[in-house]
């Protein structure tokens, strides 16, 4: 497990990206299929990304909080979560500010 909020928040950064541009490419390059097979991927995906960022935003801080350090269990929550809502910020801003097409 990363030891630090901001390589928590990078790791979850890069596998959001991951995921994007394998969903923006893939799209282009391999036909969708018509079948039941999209929704499974879908759910599927859903599924192991929540359990992803569950584990990346969640396993330490619950670590320190069953060893009885409740206060720096909170404290690496909401560092992990205030830092990953600064990257997240700083990606609208360039998505919307038009330097990133």
């Amino acid at each position: 497990m990363l030891k630090t909020p901001l390589l928590n928040s990078l790791a979850a950064i890069l596998y959001i990206t991951l995921v994007a541009t394998v969903m923006f490419y893939g799209t282009k390059h391999i036909p969708i299929p018509n079948s039941f097979l999209g929704p499974i991927a879908v759910v599927s995906l859903f599924t192991l990304s929540a359990a992803v960022m569950g584990y990346l935003f969640l396993y330490q801080p619950l670590q320190l909080y069953l060893g009885d350090k409740k206060q720096a269990a909170v404290q690496f929550f909401l560092q992990t979560v205030g830092i990953f809502a600064g990257i997240t910020v700083l990606i609208f801003i360039l998505l919307f500010s038009g330097v990133i097409r």
